[in-house]
């Protein structure tokens, strides 16, 4: 039989073995159980990589003279690298004068002088690299000359693994999509019972509540979670856009897949460009070892970019192309890496205000804002500050083995609060209360507003003074409103300094700014500015005015707008 012969006879051996029912590691062992059958060789092996570029599976066989002897050796981490780099096949002479397998050469024991040849190729399917396939054997003087038909076989081979394992994926992939499809269903249709009665409070991982504002949210988090569509969470500090986000990640179908974060705040631009892109090995000083960025990390899961408004514009434009193309490159690589992230932004900036002062560039603008999700504040969902904190006062109790408890008239009071910081703000106000409480049951008089020692309303307090002319027993005399408090929007702009109507509330009570009812436009104006940070676009809502209009009013009454 002829050599031609032999190799037809070894692909159908090997077609029949892809094709057998069987998981796709132990297809693969069957393959390379096949090969000595068809090839000289002592060892082979078949490695299938990941997403992230690691080895997956790894199969080996050997011919039964040197299986004897004990295990087969592992091919080095060198030279997956180099055939997947490249692509290309790698033909090794003699293992000996390589520097791939210098460190590796105790596991290649030849018996013999001769020298032990390497023949790699790459495994592929639709021009992407799936791994390699590789065998050794002693060269000889019958063999030395046979490397370029050993290498069109074993590319068939290799072209023959790579269809069969991307066909495993793809299955895999389908059957994970059905089961997403019955599992989505059949909580709609939980939710469609609960919703003629009533409602019991909705926790899902720290989010609690059921006012209007935060069922709504839920409802569209539920909807949206199921597509891949881009997110950016928009709301005040404190409002649980991070909770939010890994609640979209665990109802979607990537929820088996890795949820990663990262500040965009917290680094500068050129940490900011390794931690999300990764680096090669010498990139830059202290770059001692190659590292995957965090859209290698969230390749088939979800990233969050927490603070998106606050990455500079020449960042802006790399991380872009990542957005509109999937592909990146490793600071100091030259090579592409394909990445599927499904990507949600946060911020509690301003987005349209920076595009419009050229802050934020338009065109990632609209990359990110696909489905906007605005959070409420903690103040448009008063009625679920009592569930809050009795959850919070149950974590604390759980961590300190107490047992706590709010009176009635305590949740009643806390009810009434304002809490500029939201729901963080809320958490720390109860671990303070409940940790300076003189008994088991928390009353009033624990909270520290009701002593005057409210940090935040104080925070309040000052700025109120340092804008306004009326002197603290003014305002103590006054009815006091928050600043949330709406104003129509034909008082404001006008040429004079009128006094706005407001929402009367308990007087002297601390748990609000200190705003009365003889303010003028000019204080409303700077305490709502205050509020949310000096932006614009926030403290027109709070107003019920047009951004255009606030920005109008700061002019005319030559108030400067502070950036922190």
């Amino acid at each position: 039989m002829s050599q031609a012969d032999v190799w037809l006879r070894g692909i159908y051996e090997i077609s029949k073995a892809l094709t057998a029912p069987a998981r796709l590691d132990i297809t693969l062992a069957n393959v390379a159980n096949i090969l000595p059958s068809f090839v000289q060789m002592r060892h082979g092996a078949i490695v299938v990589l990941d997403a992230e570029g690691e080895p997956e599976i790894a199969a080996s066989a050997g011919n039964p003279d040197t299986a004897r002897s004990g295990t087969h050796p592992t091919i080095p981490q060198a030279v997956v690298d180099e055939i997947v780099a490249t692509g290309t096949r790698l033909v090794i002479p003699d293992l000996g004068t390589s520097e791939l397998f210098q460190d590796d050469l105790e596991t290649y024991p030849s018996g013999n002088s001769l020298p032990i040849a390497f023949i790699g190729v790459p495994v592929k399917a639709e021009h992407k690299i799936l791994g390699m396939l590789s065998i050794d054997r002693v060269r000889d003087s019958a063999t030395g000359s046979r490397y370029d038909e050993d290498i069109g076989f074993l590319t068939m081979v290799a072209n023959l693994v790579g269809r069969t394992i991307r066909l495993h994926r793809a299955l895999t992939t389908d059957r994970e999509r059905r089961v997403d499809e019955q599992w989505i269903p059949e909580n709609s249709r939980d939710e469609d019972r609960t919703d003629p009665v009533p409602h019991p409070p909705v926790k899902m991982d720290g989010i609690i509540g059921e006012s209007p504002a935060l069922k709504q949210v839920l409802e569209t988090v539920s909807i949206i979670a199921r597509t891949n569509s881009t997110v950016l969470l928009r709301g005040e500090s404190g409002t649980g856009k991070e909770f939010f986000a890994q609640l979209i990640h665990k109802l979607s179908r990537r929820r088996r897949k890795s949820f990663v974060k990262l500040n965009c705040a917290a680094l500068s631009e050129s940490v900011l460009e390794s931690e999300l892109f990764g680096h090669e090995k010498g990139a830059f000083t202290g770059a001692i070892s190659q590292r995957a960025g965090r859209f290698e990390l969230a390749n088939g899961g979800t990233l969050l970019l927490d603070e998106i408004g606050e990455i500079s514009p020449a960042f802006q434009a790399k991380l872009l192309r990542v957005l509109q193309e999937g592909e990146l490159e490793r600071v100091g690589g030259t090579k592409t890496l394909q990445v599927d992230v499904r990507l949600i932004c946060a911020t509690n900036r301003d987005l349209e205000t920076a595009v419009v002062n050229g802050d934020f560039r338009a065109d990632l603008y609209y990359r990110i804002n696909v489905v906007p999700i605005i959070l409420p504040p903690l103040r448009e969902r008063p009625g679920d500050i009592p569930r809050l904190a009795n959850a919070f006062l149950e974590r604390f109790n759980k961590d300190n083995h107490l047992e706590l408890a709010f009176a009635p008239s305590a949740l009643e009071f806390i009810s009434q609060c304002y809490f500029p910081g939201n729901v963080r703000e809320l958490e720390n106000c109860v671990q303070r209360t409940a940790t300076l409480a003189r008994s088991r049951t928390i009353a009033p008089s624990d909270f520290a507003c009701n002593n005057n020692q409210c940090l935040s309303w104080l925070l309040w307090k000052r700025a109120d003074h340092s804008h306004s002319g009326n002197t603290g027993d003014e305002r103590t005399r006054s009815n006091i409103t928050p600043i949330g408090s709406r104003i129509p929007a034909g008082r404001f702009g006008t040429a004079q300094d009128n006094v706005l109507p407001h929402t009367a509330a308990p007087p002297n009570d601390p748990a609000f700014p200190a705003i009365g009812p003889r303010l003028t436009e000019r204080d409303r104006l700077i305490d709502a500015m205050e509020k949310v940070g000096w932006v614009q676009a926030k403290a027109a809502r709070i107003l019920g005015v047009t951004p255009r209009q606030v920005g109008y009013a700061l002019r005319r009454h030559g108030i400067e707008v502070k950036k922190f």
